[in-house]
């Protein structure tokens, strides 16, 4: 299990979140690079509730994740993915075309797919009672699966989004997880069963149980 107590790389995250984002934090995307990379990590876990101050000089808005790689610390969950992918050929292809389709796939899971997904998530949840959010959801999902249809068009009969796993499938399928419970991914059979082949990569099940395991079951009271 690559969560020690001391490494290199330290990966902070939450010690606690709601439930409905247990397995959800941007958190994972990380952990998830550095397990399929056998990397050893440690976590610098903070309250999600007193965010301390020092945090923001690092996350200028206090998210996580945040990454310290030796002398390097950096912030995004996307730029993180693709500092640790330039480690390994197993997430960064060297072939500069296909290095290329990897990166772009990174910001186009984060860009074109991601920001419709948090949208839904606020209409769904943190507005759902509201007479905005119940005019807005239809339109929104119509969007979303005008997104989703091109994805799947894209990805066709492949594997992966490089024919190969690579960083991308990390970025893209930890997007389309935010999707699931709305039943949007449901809709296209080849997202469908790329989602569930990605996660059903053992590294994800690790980085998934590692995350789960780091948060407190309640807030610590401030």
């Amino acid at each position: 299990m690559p969560v020690t107590d001391q490494a290199d790389i330290v990966i902070t995250a939450f010690d606690w979140v709601p439930d409905f984002a247990r397995g959800f934090v941007r958190d994972l995307r990380p952990r998830w690079a550095c397990e399929e990379l056998g990397l050893d990590y440690a976590e610098h876990l903070i309250s999600a509730m007193e965010r301390p101050a020092d945090h923001y000089r690092l996350q200028p808005w206090g998210q996580v994740p945040v990454l310290r790689d030796g002398e390097v610390t950096i912030f995004e969950s996307g730029a993180i993915l693709l500092h640790l992918a330039e480690k390994d050929e197993r997430l960064m292809p060297a072939d500069p075309q296909r290095r290329a389709n990897a990166i772009a796939w990174v910001f186009a899971a984060l860009n074109s797919v991601e920001p419709m997904m948090f949208e839904l998530g606020n209409v769904d949840i943190f507005a759902k009672d509201e007479e905005w959010a119940k005019l807005r959801r239809p339109g929104l999902i119509d969007f979303i699966r005008t997104r989703l249809t091109r994805l799947s068009d894209a990805l066709g009969e492949k594997d992966y989004l490089l024919d190969d796993f690579s960083v991308a499938d990390i970025a893209m399928a930890t997007v389309l997880r935010e999707g699931v419970e709305a039943g949007l991914v449901a809709e296209f059979p080849h997202l469908s069963a790329y989602l569930d082949r990605c996660t059903a990569r053992p590294a994800f099940t690790r980085a998934l149980e590692a995350q789960l395991a780091s948060l407190r079951l309640n807030p610590v009271a401030a």
